[in-house]
């Protein structure tokens, strides 16, 4: 396929490279300095012109906006514009929309895999649009990732991811409280993982994600918490989660004591830049609060 790609970060880049390396016709964009490999546009409409899919990985919904009205115009009939990026719910359905005025086919497909699933092509898509705009990009599903499953229509994407991390947002919150309540009653961590990670309180945030340095399975607490999944990341999408919690009426007690939790540790404490497990050496050094 000729695949336009705009957003070229951490994320992106790689996305890209793997498309380039199963063969397709790739024309990247980025606002900052962008990997020699990947052959550059000097505008997103350049990017987007004549592509038979366009691929966005942005920060946020207003950028997402923006860009999409600079590319939608310039994509040609039937193209489909193939949304990566972590963003609010109604952003991700206005893009769609307009996508449909402009007679192409969209779908919002954030991921979960974080960096290195980006550069092995493992990572997770989960998918929101039309069954025919899936079966257009399954193929580049294959490419970039290990799976990628189909939610339903425009929106549901976001959704999914949405719910999904606010899941891991409270299990590693909890799975740190719980090292942490270890070490003051004299439990040794790995004995304390080997319970937990088969018993009742196993959990991704346990068993793969580790918080804990030097047990279970190599984990950014074994490279000083430089970022997997950075903190303020985590903070972005929890925060996403109260604003559809809000706008559902969805009652989401732990989804908002995480959100605040992160809150503190990225804005007012040392946890920016830091893994978002980096949340056990903050609890390490707290006693009991009333």
């Amino acid at each position: 396929m000729k695949i336009g790609f705009i957003g070229l970060g951490n994320m992106g880049a790689p996305m890209a490279v793997n498309l380039i390396k199963a063969g397709h016709d790739v024309t990247g964009f980025d606002t900052h300095a962008s990997p020699d490999t990947i052959p550059l546009a000097t505008s997103a409409e350049g990017a987007a012109k004549d592509a038979d899919v366009v691929i966005t990985m942005l920060p946020n919904g207003a950028i997402l906006s923006a860009v999409a009205a600079q590319i939608h115009p310039a994509m040609k009939a039937g193209a489909v514009h193939l949304d990566c990026s972590t963003v609010d719910v109604d952003s991700a359905r206005d893009v769609a929309q307009a996508a449909d005025k402009h007679g192409l086919l969209a779908i919002d497909a954030p991921v979960s895999g974080g960096i290195g699933g980006a550069t092995n092509g493992t990572l997770t898509f989960m998918s929101g649009g039309s069954e025919a705009a899936f079966a257009a990009v399954n193929p580049l599903f294959e490419i970039m990732g290990q799976k990628a499953v189909h939610c339903g229509p425009s929106g549901n994407g976001q959704a999914a991811k949405i719910c999904n991390n606010m899941i891991l947002g409270v299990t590693m919150i909890a799975t740190c409280e719980a090292f942490a309540l270890a070490d003051k009653l004299g439990l040794d961590r790995q004995a304390m993982f080997d319970v937990v990670s088969t018993a009742s309180g196993y959990s991704w945030s346990m068993n793969a994600y580790c918080p804990a340095k030097g047990v279970g399975p190599t984990s950014p607490a074994d490279n000083d918490y430089i970022p997997g999944f950075a903190a303020e990341l985590m903070l972005k999408d929890l925060n996403l989660s109260q604003m559809a919690a809000a706008a559902a009426d969805a009652d989401t007690p732990l989804g908002h004591a995480a959100t605040e939790i992160y809150k503190t540790f990225v804005e007012h404490e040392d946890g920016k830049g830091k893994d978002f497990s980096a949340m056990l050496p903050r609890l390490e050094k707290r006693g009991h609060q009333a």
